[in-house]
């Protein structure tokens, strides 16, 4: 006979088979997938820089170069020095205006830097300026007294020539002249002595009137012994009638 015991068994056989059946439906929770390993960080960019001092030269003279890098394998240095370590200096002379430039490169690409060296020609050394001896002074400045024909009186052209070679020996009051008498061939030695004598002492004479003290002025005579000219002219004789000045010892 069916009772409440026999309800309470069936209930419960419902329950254990409705429980198995939604064990059996459920569907499995997969796995997580695992995490992928992060990605290798790409090679570093190489970096460099290069700097001149100075940067502005004048022909011959010489600037530094001065580079460094990072991340680089390799660097090249132009024009005309190829490659370099990594960090470093270099003299140079460039005769011209030059750029230079310097290249890294590495496995994270390649970076360059440049610098202009300016180049000036300098200016061409200013001329010597001679400056005259002693000797070329008095050459320029010390003037000859020409006389007439048998004559040892001082022409207007001699007192003209006499006071610039004053003037020029009041500049050097330490000199100290001979004054030599000279005549032309015609004569006699013994006549052309005497009158060259006369010339000079002429000569020296006129000097002394315009200050010259006469112990610096010593005289002497060729007659026509020393002929400046040796023509047979009036032309040439008139050279040859002179008082000649030389610097004394």
């Amino acid at each position: 006979m069916w009772n409440r015991t026999h309800a309470r068994a069936l209930f419960a056989t419902l329950i254990a088979f409705t429980a198995l059946g939604a064990a059996c439906n459920k569907k499995p929770v997969p796995a997580p997938a695992p995490t992928p390993p992060p990605a290798a960080e790409p090679p570093a960019r190489p970096t460099v820089n290069l700097q001149a001092s100075p940067t502005f030269i004048q022909r011959g003279q010489s600037t530094t170069l001065t580079w460094s890098s990072t991340n680089a394998t390799s660097l090249t240095l132009s024009p005309g020095i190829g490659q370099v370590a990594a960090e470093g200096t270099q003299s140079l002379s460039p005769t011209d205006a030059t750029t230079y430039t310097i290249t890294a490169t590495g496995p994270g690409g390649s970076a360059d830097a440049s610098v202009r060296v300016s180049v000036t020609v300098p200016p061409p050394p200013a001329p010597a300026v001679h400056q005259p001896t002693l000797q070329e002074l008095f050459d320029k400045e010390v003037k000859d007294a020409y006389f007439d024909y048998d004559k040892a009186d001082i022409r207007s052209d001699a007192r003209d020539a006499l006071s610039a070679t004053a003037q020029f020996l009041r500049s050097y009051p330490q000199m100290k002249i001979v004054v030599e008498g000279h005549c032309d061939e015609r004569g006699s030695t013994e006549y052309n002595l005497a009158l060259g004598d006369r010339r000079a002492a002429a000569a020296k004479q006129f000097l002394v009137s315009l200050g010259i003290p006469a112990d610096r002025l010593e005289t002497v005579s060729y007659g026509k012994e020393r002929p400046f000219c040796s023509a047979s002219t009036e032309e040439c004789y008139q050279q040859n009638r002179r008082a000649h000045f030389v610097m004394g010892k």
